[in-house]
C-alpha cells in the first residue's frame, strides 16, 4: 500500500517516508508541549502568579506557531500530517503533565523537563534530515530549535538566583 503522495520533490520516496515520520514525532511532541504550556497557563498559582501566567502563554504561542509548517513541510513531502489532540496524545515521547493547580516553580521544573526532551528532539531531528539529504526540512528545523532553546532559557532563567 502506498502511504506517500506523488510529488516532484526530488527525494526518494524511501526518504521521505523517513523525514515524514520524524516530522510527524515532532509536530506531535510540539502540540503536546504547546497544549502543556496552556495547562501550565491556566493552572499556576502562587506568588509568580502573573509573570508564569504570561510568560507560559508566550511560551505556547511561540511552540504553536511551529505547527502549521511543520504539518505543511509533511504534506508537501507527501505525507499525511498527524495532527489531531488524539494523535499527538499517542505519539508524544512528552511525560504527562503534572495534574492540578500548583506553586509557580514546580511547574517551571515540569516545563524545563519538557522543553529539553523537545529541544534534543528537535536538534536530533535536524542532524537526520541532513544527514537523509533533505535541508528543506533541516532548515525548517533550525527556527524550532532556536525558539526552544529561547524558551528553555526563559524558564531556566526562573530556577536560578
Amino acid at each position: 500500500m502506498k502511504t506517500l503522495s506523488d510529488t516532484k520533490v526530488n527525494l526518494s520516496e524511501q526518504t521521505r517516508a523517513q523525514v515524514t515520520s520524524i516530522l510527524n514525532q515532532l509536530l506531535a511532541d510540539l502540540s503536546d508541549l504547546c497544549s502543556q504550556c496552556k495547562q501550565a497557563h491556566w493552572n499556576v498559582r502562587g506568588s509568580l502568579f502573573y509573570p508564569l501566567h504570561k510568560v507560559f502563554d508566550d511560551l505556547a504561542e511561540s511552540i504553536g506557531g511551529h505547527l502549521d509548517p511543520l504539518a505543511e513541510r509533511i504534506t508537501a513531502l507527501g505525507g499525511v500530517a498527524s495532527g489531531t489532540v488524539r494523535q499527538a496524545a499517542a505519539l508524544s515521547a512528552l511525560p504527562e503533565f503534572p495534574h492540578g493547580p500548583s506553586e509557580g516553580l514546580a511547574y517551571v521544573t515540569a516545563m524545563i523537563d519538557r522543553f529539553g526532551l523537545a529541544a534534543n528532539a528537535v536538534r536530533k531531528a535536524i542532524d537526520d534530515t541532513a544527514a537523509l539529504g533533505d535541508a528543506g526540512t533541516a532548515d525548517l528545523l533550525t527556527g524550532v530549535s532556536q525558539d526552544l532553546d529561547k524558551g528553555l532559557w526563559f524558564l531556566e532563567a526562573h530556577t536560578r538566583s
